[in-house]
């Protein structure tokens, strides 16, 4: 039995995905991975303690507090990294876009300048996203604990996402306008701004859970 003190993992998702690579190598029998207690126990027949140690590392989490030596070149994580950014343009999306029609199509005669419209349109996108990812993690977690990680996950990915389609929209149609021609680039800005970010937040700590 190998015991590892492992670290970045903060939901039954991160637990998961520790296990799967540990078992997934040769005469490893089991392994019993904890997120609360930051460990994994590891039944085997002749694998070494790098071998697993390098195992987890590769999955994205720390062991002994030294992890993967960062690269740019992890497929899986880029993939992986796209859905979690994916998700976090769906929430910001939904509260930008709907707060700019409705001052557009609704409440037109309110006085707001195009940039106050656009300052509650990036609050009201982010405070949407982090509802979305509460939602999504919530069978995972505790609600509390569910608010907690998808903030601390997500904040400086929602804050240039909604900077990104903000600028987006202003340049192209001097306001906050929304148009069937600017709507597509605002969401190619706000997917591709963040993208790199959330890859090598979830290459370097493993902090993303969805």
């Amino acid at each position: 039995m190998i015991h590892l003190e492992v670290d970045g993992m903060t939901c039954d998702g991160c637990s998961n995905r520790v296990k799967e690579a540990l078992e997934v190598l040769p005469r490893v029998i089991s392994a019993v991975v904890s997120h609360q207690e930051g460990s994994a126990e590891i039944r085997h027949e002749g694998v070494t303690s790098e071998e697993l140690s390098d195992a987890v590392r590769t999955a994205g989490y720390t062991v002994d507090g030294r992890g993967e030596e960062f690269h740019w070149r992890d497929r899986a994580v880029w993939w992986q990294s796209a859905n979690n950014t994916k998700w976090c343009l769906i929430g910001c999306s939904i509260g930008d876009f709907g707060t700019i029609a409705a001052f557009q199509f609704v409440f037109t005669e309110t006085g707001f300048s195009a940039m106050m419209i656009m300052a509650l349109a990036m609050f009201n996108g982010i405070m949407t996203s982090i509802a979305l990812e509460t939602f999504i993690l919530l069978n995972q977690m505790p609600l509390y604990q569910a608010f907690r990680v998808a903030i601390g996950m997500s904040l400086i990915s929602m804050l240039s996402m909604e900077a990104a389609m903000n600028v987006v929209d202003f340049v192209l149609t001097g306001g906050a306008n929304l148009t069937w021609w600017v709507i597509v680039p605002m969401l190619i800005a706000g997917f591709l701004t963040p993208w790199p970010y959330n890859y090598w937040r979830l290459k370097k700590y493993g902090v993303a859970c969805h």
